[in-house]
């Protein structure tokens, strides 16, 4: 006994799913239309991991030894296979240069966190002020109307 669906119901199937994808993808619009806030060109970088300050040594012995090869790709993969490769006591001098280098950053960050929170406090201060002066304006100005209607 064969039991068959009716048009009826391939079609209610077919726009369940199109009722599904549509909304799946109304969500994703929304997720992108939403903007992050604007970098600051000011903040510091992120300082790179061991392994990229291995391939920042590696590129110029790797372009030395191959001077035809121009494709980023065979230096990072070729990059990869020899950090890969590479003991602990020989990954520990990049290791230690990193280190170094995420001490001065966790610094540069710290002083610029600083100096944005004095920013922002005098950009508070900026805003009260400007809101306290439209307000007795305001007052000046219900002063002197009351003043012209007494007269």
């Amino acid at each position: 006994m064969k039991v068959t669906r009716g048009k009826g119901a391939v079609k209610k199937d077919k726009n369940e799913r199109k009722a599904v994808l549509k909304a799946s993808k109304s969500s994703n619009k929304r997720t992108k239309n939403v903007k992050s806030a604007k970098k600051d060109p000011n903040k510091p970088k992120r300082p790179p991991s061991a392994f990229f300050v291995f391939l920042e040594e590696f590129r110029k012995v790797y372009k030395q030894e191959h001077p035809n090869v121009k494709a980023v790709s065979a230096v990072g993969k070729a990059g990869g296979e020899k950090w890969k490769s590479l003991t602990d006591a020989e990954k520990a001098p990049f290791e230690a240069k990193a280190a170094k280098r995420k001490l001065d950053y966790e610094k540069l960050m710290t002083a610029y966190n600083k100096k944005q929170e004095s920013t922002e406090d005098e950009d508070e201060e900026e805003s009260e002020k400007s809101k306290s002066e439209v307000h007795d304006d305001d007052d000046d100005e219900e002063l002197e109307e009351v003043k012209e209607d007494d007269d």
